[in-house]
């Protein structure tokens, strides 16, 4: 035996090495500059709800923001012009529904000579599905936009009364926001 070990034993320590590489050369392996290991690739370009919607948020305020900035510079008195909106959430879907109203009526009498209607009302609504091929959607009635929780505008001329009221005047109906959630200030 100690001479075929001897004979052999470059033949076997290559071959131990040789195995050695294949069972343990996956856990040593680097991955390319082309290969990206699918759990950091979803979680590099996934992003949750509450982003998208934080997203969405903020592209509504700054759209409100520019289109208003734009408005107020027009007027009569006017400057320099910031303005700052606060939206409360994201649009907001209004679905159609399948209502089913079952009513029940039912006649009590009992043994005293009392009456009784005792009537049973049982609503069942279903979101109505719209099929497009192989995707299923929902059938969207209306979108409404978001609620608008305040509005700042900072503009100069704004120190003029009569400018300060135009200012809120032109907030209130473009944005259908009450006076009390809009503040118009002084620029210095």
């Amino acid at each position: 035996m100690k001479q075929w070990i001897e004979k052999n034993g470059l033949i076997a320590l290559t071959l131990v090495v040789g195995l050695s590489f294949m069972l343990f050369g996956n856990v040593f392996k680097f991955p390319s500059s082309k290969e990206v290991p699918q759990e950091r690739a979803e979680t590099v370009f996934r992003q949750t709800d509450e982003e998208k919607k934080l997203k969405q948020i903020a592209d509504y305020e700054e759209r409100y923001e520019q289109q208003l900035k734009e408005a107020l510079e027009a007027i009569v008195g006017v400057g320099e012009v910031k303005v700052i909106v606060n939206v409360d959430a994201t649009e907001q879907n209004v679905l159609e529904k399948n209502a089913t109203v079952q009513k029940k009526r039912t006649m009590e009498e009992d043994k005293e000579g009392g009456k009784r209607q005792i009537e049973d009302v049982a609503t069942d609504e279903k979101i109505v599905i719209v099929r497009k091929g192989d995707e299923e959607k929902p059938l969207i009635l209306q979108t409404k936009k978001p609620e608008i929780r305040g509005v700042l505008v900072v503009a100069k001329g704004a120190d003029q009364v009569q400018v300060k009221k135009w200012i809120v005047e032109a907030v209130t109906r473009t944005l259908n926001v009450p006076s009390h959630r809009v503040a118009v200030l002084p620029k210095k």
